[in-house]
Order: structure tokens, then C-alpha cells, then sequence
């Protein structure tokens, strides 16, 4: 399956997105679990992954604001 180029400007245009931290260090981000258009689906995403990563750096996030992270 490839990805067209219009298809990833409308991923990059959500504004929600949910970060996967790596493990040995919360400097960086290992990757984009998901990206959502509305704070109701990004939380339910952000929940989810939390369940998925007990013990991991996760944070959602609206453009540069940290809306949530579960260091905190």
C-alpha cells in the first residue's frame, strides 16, 4: 500500500496528534501513534495507547501545546 501525496498533507493538517516517546530517553520522539481532527477522538486515542504503552513517554498534543502526557 503506498501513501499519494494528498493523503499525507491531510494526515499533516489534523491538528491532534499522539507521540510515542522512546524508551531510555523523553528527549525524543520515536514516532506518531495517530493523528485525529477532533480532542474527543484524540483523547480516546491517547487513553488507548496509554493502556498499550503502561510504561512509556506518551503525550497529546495540538500543534507546539502539550495537551496531556502521561509524566505527569
Amino acid at each position: 500500500m503506498t501513501r499519494s501525496a494528498n493523503s499525507s498533507r491531510s494526515a499533516e493538517a489534523l491538528p491532534y496528534r499522539i507521540e510515542l516517546w522512546h524508551a531510555e530517553s523523553h528527549e525524543t520522539i520515536e514516532r506518531v501513534l495517530a493523528r485525529a481532527v477532533t480532542a474527543q477522538l484524540a483523547r480516546a486515542i491517547f487513553q488507548a495507547a496509554r493502556d498499550e504503552h503502561p510504561q512509556r513517554r506518551i503525550t497529546l498534543r495540538k500543534g507546539n501545546r502539550i495537551l496531556s502526557d502521561t509524566t505527569e
